[in-house]
Protein backbone atom coordinates (compact mmCIF):
# COMPACT_ATOMS: atom_id res chain seq x y z
CA UNK A 1 0.00 0.00 0.00
CA UNK A 2 1.40 3.41 -1.02
CA UNK A 3 0.53 6.79 0.43
CA UNK A 4 1.93 10.26 -0.16
CA UNK A 5 1.47 13.73 1.17
CA UNK A 6 -0.07 14.98 -2.05
CA UNK A 7 -2.76 12.29 -2.02
CA UNK A 8 -4.97 14.56 0.09
CA UNK A 9 -5.18 17.13 -2.70
CA UNK A 10 -6.21 14.47 -5.23
CA UNK A 11 -8.83 12.95 -2.97
CA UNK A 12 -10.37 16.31 -2.18
CA UNK A 13 -11.31 16.75 -5.83
CA UNK A 14 -12.81 13.26 -6.21
CA UNK A 15 -14.76 12.39 -3.03
CA UNK A 16 -16.72 14.41 -0.48
CA UNK A 17 -15.11 15.38 2.80
CA UNK A 18 -17.27 12.99 4.87
CA UNK A 19 -16.29 9.98 2.78
CA UNK A 20 -12.67 11.14 2.83
CA UNK A 21 -12.59 11.32 6.65
CA UNK A 22 -14.20 7.88 6.91
CA UNK A 23 -11.70 6.39 4.45
CA UNK A 24 -8.70 7.78 6.30
CA UNK A 25 -10.05 6.68 9.69
CA UNK A 26 -10.33 3.09 8.44
CA UNK A 27 -6.87 3.08 6.86
CA UNK A 28 -4.29 1.07 8.79
CA UNK A 29 -0.66 2.18 9.08
CA UNK A 30 0.74 -1.34 9.20
CA UNK A 31 2.89 -2.59 6.31
CA UNK A 32 2.90 0.89 4.74
CA UNK A 33 5.62 2.56 2.73
CA UNK A 34 5.39 6.36 2.90
CA UNK A 35 6.64 8.45 0.00
CA UNK A 36 6.32 12.08 -1.07
CA UNK A 37 6.54 13.88 -4.38
CA UNK A 38 10.01 15.07 -5.30
CA UNK A 39 8.54 18.22 -6.86
CA UNK A 40 5.83 20.00 -4.93
CA UNK A 41 2.50 20.55 -6.72
CA UNK A 42 1.78 24.29 -7.18
CA UNK A 43 -1.37 25.74 -5.69
CA UNK A 44 -4.37 25.98 -8.00
CA UNK A 45 -7.31 28.31 -8.08
CA UNK A 46 -10.29 27.55 -5.92
CA UNK A 47 -12.59 25.01 -7.53
CA UNK A 48 -9.98 23.79 -10.01
CA UNK A 49 -7.88 20.63 -9.78
CA UNK A 50 -4.12 21.02 -9.25
CA UNK A 51 -2.03 21.17 -12.38
CA UNK A 52 0.21 18.13 -12.54
CA UNK A 53 3.10 17.72 -14.91
CA UNK A 54 3.22 14.24 -16.48
CA UNK A 55 6.88 13.54 -15.71
CA UNK A 56 7.89 15.81 -12.86
CA UNK A 57 5.04 14.99 -10.47
CA UNK A 58 5.34 11.23 -10.98
CA UNK A 59 8.74 11.17 -9.28
CA UNK A 60 8.49 10.20 -5.60
CA UNK A 61 10.96 10.30 -2.74
CA UNK A 62 11.17 7.57 -0.10
CA UNK A 63 10.24 8.75 3.42
CA UNK A 64 9.60 5.78 5.69
CA UNK A 65 9.08 2.01 5.55
CA UNK A 66 6.83 1.01 8.43
CA UNK A 67 6.79 -2.66 7.45
CA UNK A 68 10.50 -3.37 7.75
CA UNK A 69 11.29 -0.74 10.39
CA UNK A 70 12.67 -2.05 13.72
CA UNK A 71 9.88 -2.86 16.13
CA UNK A 72 9.71 -0.92 19.37
CA UNK A 73 10.02 -2.98 22.54
CA UNK A 74 7.66 -2.96 25.48
CA UNK A 75 8.77 -1.78 28.93
CA UNK A 76 7.50 -3.92 31.83
CA UNK A 77 8.19 -4.38 35.53
CA UNK A 78 8.71 -7.99 36.59
CA UNK A 79 6.67 -9.27 39.51
CA UNK A 80 8.62 -12.53 39.75
CA UNK A 81 12.06 -13.77 38.84
CA UNK A 82 12.13 -14.72 35.15
CA UNK A 83 15.08 -16.64 33.72
CA UNK A 84 17.32 -14.59 31.41
CA UNK A 85 15.33 -11.42 32.11
CA UNK A 86 15.65 -10.35 35.72
CA UNK A 87 14.17 -10.46 39.18
CA UNK A 88 11.18 -8.95 40.91
CA UNK A 89 11.04 -5.18 40.54
CA UNK A 90 13.41 -5.02 37.55
CA UNK A 91 12.35 -2.98 34.53
CA UNK A 92 12.93 -4.95 31.32
CA UNK A 93 12.38 -4.26 27.63
CA UNK A 94 10.94 -7.19 25.68
CA UNK A 95 9.16 -7.78 22.40
CA UNK A 96 5.50 -6.87 22.40
CA UNK A 97 4.53 -10.44 21.53
CA UNK A 98 6.43 -11.79 24.56
CA UNK A 99 4.94 -9.21 26.90
CA UNK A 100 1.33 -9.56 25.72
CA UNK A 101 1.28 -13.33 25.21
CA UNK A 102 3.46 -14.55 28.10
CA UNK A 103 4.49 -12.07 30.79
CA UNK A 104 1.26 -10.12 31.27
CA UNK A 105 -1.27 -13.02 31.01
CA UNK A 106 0.78 -15.20 33.40
CA UNK A 107 1.13 -12.40 35.94
CA UNK A 108 4.91 -12.27 35.61
CA UNK A 109 5.01 -8.54 34.83
CA UNK A 110 2.96 -5.36 34.99
CA UNK A 111 2.97 -2.10 33.10
CA UNK A 112 5.42 0.54 34.38
CA UNK A 113 2.75 2.94 35.56
CA UNK A 114 3.63 5.55 38.21
CA UNK A 115 1.68 3.56 40.82
CA UNK A 116 3.56 0.32 40.04
CA UNK A 117 6.92 2.10 40.03
CA UNK A 118 6.21 3.65 43.42
CA UNK A 119 5.06 0.30 44.83
CA UNK A 120 8.19 -1.57 43.78
CA UNK A 121 10.41 1.32 44.89
CA UNK A 122 8.89 1.16 48.38
CA UNK A 123 9.25 -2.60 48.41
CA UNK A 124 12.93 -2.35 47.46
CA UNK A 125 13.51 0.27 50.15
CA UNK A 126 11.88 -1.93 52.80
CA UNK A 127 13.99 -4.91 51.74
CA UNK A 128 17.18 -2.85 52.05
CA UNK A 129 16.25 -1.34 55.40
CA UNK A 130 14.65 -4.46 56.86
CA UNK A 131 16.20 -7.36 58.69
CA UNK A 132 18.70 -9.64 57.00
CA UNK A 133 16.38 -12.65 57.21
CA UNK A 134 13.63 -10.70 55.43
CA UNK A 135 15.79 -9.71 52.46
CA UNK A 136 15.58 -11.56 49.15
CA UNK A 137 18.50 -12.05 46.79
CA UNK A 138 18.06 -10.42 43.40
CA UNK A 139 18.33 -12.25 40.10
CA UNK A 140 21.68 -10.60 39.39
CA UNK A 141 22.87 -11.57 42.84
CA UNK A 142 21.89 -15.20 42.26
CA UNK A 143 23.84 -15.26 38.99
CA UNK A 144 26.85 -13.66 40.72
CA UNK A 145 26.79 -16.27 43.48
CA UNK A 146 26.60 -19.05 40.91
CA UNK A 147 29.53 -17.55 39.01
CA UNK A 148 31.67 -17.19 42.13
CA UNK A 149 31.14 -20.81 43.13
CA UNK A 150 32.90 -21.92 39.91
CA UNK A 151 35.66 -19.31 40.03
CA UNK A 152 39.38 -19.53 40.75
CA UNK A 153 41.43 -16.34 41.07
CA UNK A 154 45.14 -15.91 40.40
CA UNK A 155 47.02 -12.98 41.91
CA UNK A 156 50.52 -12.04 40.78
CA UNK A 157 53.06 -11.26 43.50
CA UNK A 158 56.30 -9.36 42.88
CA UNK A 159 58.98 -11.47 44.62
CA UNK A 160 61.67 -8.81 44.20
CA UNK A 161 60.15 -6.63 46.93
CA UNK A 162 58.47 -7.39 50.24
CA UNK A 163 54.83 -6.34 50.58
CA UNK A 164 51.42 -7.70 51.56
CA UNK A 165 48.41 -8.60 49.41
CA UNK A 166 45.58 -6.25 50.39
CA UNK A 167 41.86 -6.12 49.64
CA UNK A 168 42.39 -3.43 47.00
CA UNK A 169 44.85 -5.65 45.11
CA UNK A 170 42.46 -8.63 45.15
CA UNK A 171 39.52 -6.45 44.04
CA UNK A 172 41.62 -5.11 41.17
CA UNK A 173 42.44 -8.67 40.04
CA UNK A 174 38.75 -9.61 40.22
CA UNK A 175 37.98 -6.77 37.83
CA UNK A 176 40.91 -7.33 35.44
CA UNK A 177 40.79 -11.12 35.15
CA UNK A 178 37.15 -11.98 35.82
CA UNK A 179 35.36 -8.75 34.93
CA UNK A 180 33.65 -8.72 38.35
CA UNK A 181 33.36 -5.56 40.46
CA UNK A 182 33.93 -6.48 44.11
CA UNK A 183 33.92 -3.60 46.61
CA UNK A 184 36.48 -3.86 49.42
CA UNK A 185 33.79 -3.94 52.12
CA UNK A 186 32.32 -7.11 50.55
CA UNK A 187 35.68 -8.93 50.55
CA UNK A 188 37.20 -10.88 53.43
CA UNK A 189 40.81 -12.13 53.46
CA UNK A 190 42.47 -14.60 55.83
CA UNK A 191 43.69 -13.28 59.19
CA UNK A 192 47.27 -14.19 58.37
CA UNK A 193 48.99 -11.72 56.00
CA UNK A 194 49.62 -12.91 52.44
CA UNK A 195 53.26 -12.18 51.65
CA UNK A 196 54.42 -15.36 49.88
CA UNK A 197 53.19 -17.35 46.87
CA UNK A 198 50.84 -20.17 47.71
CA UNK A 199 47.22 -21.28 47.89
CA UNK A 200 44.83 -19.07 49.86
CA UNK A 201 41.17 -18.12 49.91
CA UNK A 202 38.90 -15.09 50.10
CA UNK A 203 35.22 -14.64 50.86
CA UNK A 204 32.91 -12.44 48.77
CA UNK A 205 29.55 -11.32 50.20
CA UNK A 206 26.91 -10.57 47.55
CA UNK A 207 24.37 -7.89 48.48
CA UNK A 208 25.05 -8.56 52.15
CA UNK A 209 23.23 -11.92 51.98
CA UNK A 210 25.20 -14.80 50.47
CA UNK A 211 28.91 -15.36 51.14
CA UNK A 212 31.01 -17.45 48.75
CA UNK A 213 34.54 -18.66 49.44
CA UNK A 214 36.76 -18.31 46.37
CA UNK A 215 40.14 -20.10 46.12
CA UNK A 216 43.04 -17.74 45.40
CA UNK A 217 46.41 -18.78 43.98
CA UNK A 218 49.21 -16.31 44.64
CA UNK A 219 51.88 -16.85 41.96
CA UNK A 220 55.11 -15.00 41.12
CA UNK A 221 54.41 -12.06 38.89
CA UNK A 222 55.49 -12.45 35.26
CA UNK A 223 55.57 -9.69 32.69
CA UNK A 224 52.77 -9.98 30.10
CA UNK A 225 55.27 -10.23 27.22
CA UNK A 226 57.15 -13.09 28.89
CA UNK A 227 53.87 -14.81 29.74
CA UNK A 228 52.70 -14.65 26.10
CA UNK A 229 56.07 -15.92 24.89
CA UNK A 230 55.94 -18.81 27.32
CA UNK A 231 52.44 -19.75 26.18
CA UNK A 232 53.55 -19.61 22.56
CA UNK A 233 56.48 -21.92 23.25
CA UNK A 234 54.26 -24.36 25.10
CA UNK A 235 51.81 -24.36 22.19
CA UNK A 236 54.63 -25.07 19.73
CA UNK A 237 55.98 -27.89 21.88
CA UNK A 238 52.55 -29.49 22.16
CA UNK A 239 52.09 -29.22 18.38
CA UNK A 240 55.48 -30.84 17.72
CA UNK A 241 54.79 -33.65 20.19
CA UNK A 242 51.38 -34.34 18.61
CA UNK A 243 52.99 -34.50 15.14
CA UNK A 244 55.65 -36.92 16.40
CA UNK A 245 53.00 -39.14 17.95
CA UNK A 246 51.04 -39.19 14.70
CA UNK A 247 54.21 -40.16 12.78
CA UNK A 248 54.97 -42.96 15.25
CA UNK A 249 51.42 -44.27 14.94
CA UNK A 250 51.79 -44.30 11.16
CA UNK A 251 55.03 -46.31 11.39
CA UNK A 252 53.82 -48.86 13.93
CA UNK A 253 50.38 -49.22 12.35
CA UNK A 254 50.86 -48.85 8.57
CA UNK A 255 47.71 -48.78 6.45
CA UNK A 256 47.15 -51.67 4.11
Amino acid sequence: MWSCRSAVANLLTEVPRAQLAQRFSQTTCKSTVIVERWWQVPLSQEGRPPRLYPRRHRVYRFVEDTKHAPKEKMALILTQTVSKLGGRGDTVFVKKSVGRNKLLPQGLAVYPSPENKAMFADELRLLREGKAEDKIQTRTGELTVKFLKNTHLEVGLHTSIQYQITKEIVCRHFLRKLGLVVPPHALTLPDEPITQPGEYWCEVTVNGLDTVRVPVSVIPFVEPKLRREKRRQEAQQSLVSSQEESVEDGVTNPKE
